[in-house]
C-alpha cells in the first residue's frame, strides 16, 4: 500500500491494538489494477486472474444473464463489483445473483448484504482464501448458495447454507449438467464453461 493514505477516521480499534479497515478505507485505495478485499478488517490484495478464470467467468454470465433477465429472476453481476457484507468486510466476487425479490439491496456503489449466489473461480493466489476464510465470512452473512470452480482441475462445487454451515450440494466433472433451485429450468453443459 506504498502511497496509500488511508483515513484514521474510518479505522476501528481491535484489542491488542490492531486496526480494524472499513469501507471507508477501501474506498480510499488506489486504482492500480490490483484486485483489493477487506476481509473482517484485514486487507487481501490479489494479481489480476489469468486467462482460464476469465473463460470461465465470462461463459457462466453469458448463460446465465440472458436466462435470468427474461425470466425477470433477478440480477446478476461480475467481478469487479462490492458485497458489502459490513463495514470491515467488503468483497469482490467473480460473480453472484441477487433474487429479485432482495433487489433493495443492490446500489450504485454494490451490493449491501448477502447476495443469493457468490461464485468465486480458484486460482494460485486466491485457492486458500476461497475455501477456508470466504466461506465462513459468505455463511455468517447469509450467503445461501456457494460456487466454487477450479479451472485447473475442471471442478465446480456446489454448496449451499444449512444451519449456518455449508454442505456441498454437488461435486460436477466432466459433461456434467448444472441446476440450481435459483434458476429454475436452466441446464448448464459444465464442459462449455470452462473455454
Amino acid at each position: 500500500m506504498t502511497g496509500t493514505t488511508v483515513s484514521t477516521e474510518a479505522r476501528e480499534q481491535r484489542p491488542a491494538g490492531r486496526i480494524v479497515l472499513t469501507y471507508e478505507d477501501y474506498c480510499g485505495l488506489p486504482d492500480d489494477g490490483r484486485r483489493y478485499e477487506i476481509l473482517e478488517g484485514d486487507l487481501t490484495v490479489t494479481p489480476s486472474p489469468g486467462r482460464s478464470h476469465q473463460e470461465f467467468a465470462a461463459n457462466l454470465l453469458v448463460v446465465l444473464k440472458p436466462f435470468v433477465t427474461a425470466r425477470g429472476l433477478g440480477r446478476v453481476f461480475i467481478a469487479p463489483f462490492d458485497v458489502i457484507l459490513e463495514r470491515a468486510s467488503v468483497v469482490v466476487p467473480d460473480l453472484l445473483f441477487v433474487s429479485r425479490e432482495r433487489l433493495d439491496i443492490v446500489t450504485e456503489r454494490g451490493v449491501e448484504g448477502a447476495p443469493d449466489l457468490i461464485v468465486e473461480i480458484l486460482s494460485p493466489g486466491t485457492a486458500r482464501r476461497d475455501r477456508r476464510e470466504k466461506p465462513q465470512l459468505y455463511a455468517r452473512h447469509g450467503v445461501r448458495h456457494y460456487w466454487l470452480a477450479d479451472p485447473d482441475a475442471r471442478v465446480l462445487e456446489t454448496l449451499e447454507l444449512d444451519e449456518g454451515r455449508y454442505r456441498e450440494t454437488a461435486r460436477l466433472t466432466g459433461d456434467a449438467r448444472v441446476t440450481s433451485m435459483l434458476f429454475p429450468g436452466l441446464l448448464i453443459s459444465l464442459s462449455s464453461l470452462w473455454g
